[in-house]
């Protein structure tokens, strides 16, 4: 039987065995398997002809805070194109508009 009549095809990879208790336990968090993130993984890769990497798990990161997850996941939306960057004319409208944010948070 040719491999294109086949509805899966084997992929054999090699890992520490600390790493793939890892990746099982991170993978789990975020709701899949090893198996499930890999085809994620190539059919994002295949989609944008590019490696991706977004996946970012608050629960296998507990060094990073919430407001350090958050700056991160607006990087990477900035980084996709799902938000607009900020943009400054100037070193002063941009601190103009940090303490404008800082004020409007701690009201």
């Amino acid at each position: 039987m040719k491999d294109k009549n086949r509805k899966t095809a084997t992929i054999t990879l090699r890992v520490a065995p600390q790493m793939k208790a890892d990746l099982e336990y991170l993978f789990e968090t975020l709701g899949t398997s090893i198996s499930g993130a890999c085809n994620m993984f190539f059919a994002k890769a295949l989609s944008t002809g590019s490696i991706p990497f977004d996946l970012i798990s608050k629960e296998f990161n507990p060094d990073f805070n919430e407001e350090t997850i958050e700056a991160l996941q607006e990087t990477m939306d900035i980084n996709s194109g799902k938000i607009p960057a900020k943009r400054y004319h100037s070193a002063q409208e941009l601190f103009e508009a940090n303490n404008a944010e800082i004020a409007a948070s701690n009201a």
